[in-house]
């Protein structure tokens, strides 16, 4: 069944309108008919699975035939990666949203070597946002995450967020396991995370510095292996563990 995304202020009625690129995409690439069932995602949990009722020249207008919630996962994973060179944070953002990242945080590091203004950063967060979009579609995933705006790490630890745990992906030598951490967690606070940090550094990682100021404020230093992995990859990796350790506890 095909899927489509609609904001949730656009989805109080039963009757929905698909314009814009997501009309595009139905009548032009998809082909749709007229009493086809089709999925519609609001990225906020409502899934609804509609009939196809009217084709016009740039509208679909849509019928729902059932309407169901999605719980979010009981716990919360803020994906904080540093932007790599060229077009490669779109597929960080695809795979976190594919991997149920609830946040992603573009990270602005000394080491990052792209520059952007607040003109570009804005465009870049709504491709970004688009890119979810398109995942989350794909992937049937009943919630969008949130995409901030490109942050320089120092304003992010400024905001001194709380996370239950928080995790630097890090070659250091004082660096543990992500288990040894969850069951730390654990025998102190009787229950496991459910909002975590993960940092995910640049091409050549966080400078000392860097990781210091990160645990600091509390990150602690996560190994990735004996490998050194490319900072997509090491995105990928982390998520994975993350969603091992904490979905082995969700009934």
């Amino acid at each position: 069944m095909h899927r489509f995304y609609l904001p949730p202020e656009h989805g109080h009625d039963s009757a929905l309108v698909l314009t814009g690129s997501e009309a595009h995409h139905a009548l032009r690439v998809l082909r749709i008919r007229q009493g086809e069932s089709v999925t519609v995602l609001d990225g906020q949990g409502n899934v609804r699975v509609c009939e196809v009722m009217e084709l016009a020249r740039d509208t679909v207008r849509l019928k729902t035939v059932r309407q169901d919630f999605v719980e979010p996962l009981p716990y919360r994973i803020a994906l904080v990666q540093a932007i790599p060179k060229g077009k490669m944070f779109d597929a960080i953002v695809q795979k976190a949203t594919e991997l149920g990242a609830s946040r992603i945080v573009p990270l602005l590091a000394e080491r990052v070597v792209t520059q952007l203004d607040e003109a570009k950063s804005e465009g870049k967060t709504g491709h970004w946002r688009t890119v979810a979009i398109e995942s989350i579609k794909q992937c049937g995933s009943p919630w969008l995450p949130q995409i901030d705006a490109p942050v320089f790490l120092s304003d992010f630890l400024a905001q001194a967020e709380a996370f239950d745990l928080s995790l630097t992906a890090s070659l250091r030598p004082d660096s543990r396991h992500p288990r040894e951490w969850f069951k730390e967690f654990l025998e102190k606070h009787d229950r496991r995370p459910k909002s975590i940090c993960v940092w995910v550094g640049p091409e050549g990682d966080f400078t000392s510095g860097e990781i210091e100021r990160m645990k600091s404020a509390g990150s602690l230093p996560m190994t990735l292996g004996p490998l050194v992995l490319r900072c997509e990859t090491a995105a990928v990796y982390c998520l994975s563990v993350l969603n091992y350790e904490l979905q082995s506890a969700v009934s």
